[in-house]
């Protein structure tokens, strides 16, 4: 990725943070790292605070590697840091953290801004996984998050297939992969009255079109936006027109208030 940005240490946090402004926080999904997100870092650390915590998916005892566990460390990072008023981004299981933490307490964050995110439905890496030493499969597996196969850059495949070779690792995926499945949010969704931002791929093929449909319908106060040729990622599939839309979205809280 062209900047690389330093990794911030806080207690046991680690995180980036760059910019000043209304936190824009980015949470990551799975096998998701904070180079998913240099899109968006390089562009909205000019107008926000950008902060991207690294969250603990292989570093939280078995017992603790859920949604809900990675949302507790997540409410302890908050209050740490004392962010308030922040736009929450989730991709993935990133965006199922986000969402665990606005339903139990939404009290310091301003939107929700949600792609691909689990916490309805999703194909998951699923019941085929893991075969840990077959190299090409974890290719496949890995194309297949994008609309594009050639997003899936030879260092995202390696980066993956040697998380799924460290069995501790594996254990810890398959953990978290159950865990969001379980997790269903469903009906609870309608208690979330955040202005919410939903971003799309249409060739979505882990959490196809209806999912982000469904967050719609769910989310009263949401808004739905799907862009073509872009598959589970659109951060880093398609990162321009992601950033068009939610730049618009963010806009909105610059105005000021008319009450």
């Amino acid at each position: 990725m062209s900047l690389q940005y330093e990794v911030k240490e806080d207690a046991k946090f680690k995180f980036i943070e760059e910019g000043e402004g209304q936190p824009l926080m980015l949470l990551h999904g799975l096998f998701g790292a904070m180079s998913n997100f240099s899109g968006i870092i390089d562009h909205f650390r000019h107008t926000h605070k950008v902060i991207v915590p690294l969250l603990p998916l292989f570093e939280l005892d078995l017992l603790h590697t859920t949604v809900g566990g990675l949302e507790k460390y997540l409410a302890k990072f908050i209050e740490h840091r004392g962010y308030t008023g922040i736009h929450m981004l989730g991709n993935s299981l990133g965006g199922h953290v986000a969402l665990v933490h606005v339903l139990k307490s939404s009290a310091r964050v301003r939107s929700l801004i949600l792609t691909g995110s689990s916490g309805l439905f999703e194909n998951g890496m699923g019941d085929t996984y893991p075969k840990r030493g077959d190299y090409d499969y974890i290719k496949k597996k890995t194309e297949m998050t994008f609309y594009d196969p050639n997003t899936a850059t030879k260092e995202l495949v390696d980066e993956v297939y040697q998380i799924v070779n460290e069995r501790m690792k594996t254990l810890k995926v398959i953990a978290l992969a159950r865990s969001a499945i379980k997790n269903n949010l469903g009906d609870e969704l309608k208690q979330i009255k955040l202005p919410t931002l939903l971003i799309w791929g249409n060739n979505d093929s882990i959490t196809p079109p209806f999912v982000g449909r469904e967050f719609n319908k769910l989310i009263a106060s949401s808004e739905l936006h799907f862009i073509d040729h872009c598959g589970h990622a659109p951060m880093m599939e398609v990162p321009d027109e992601f950033n068009v839309i939610l730049a618009q979205f963010l806009q909105k809280f610059n105005e000021p208030a008319t009450n």
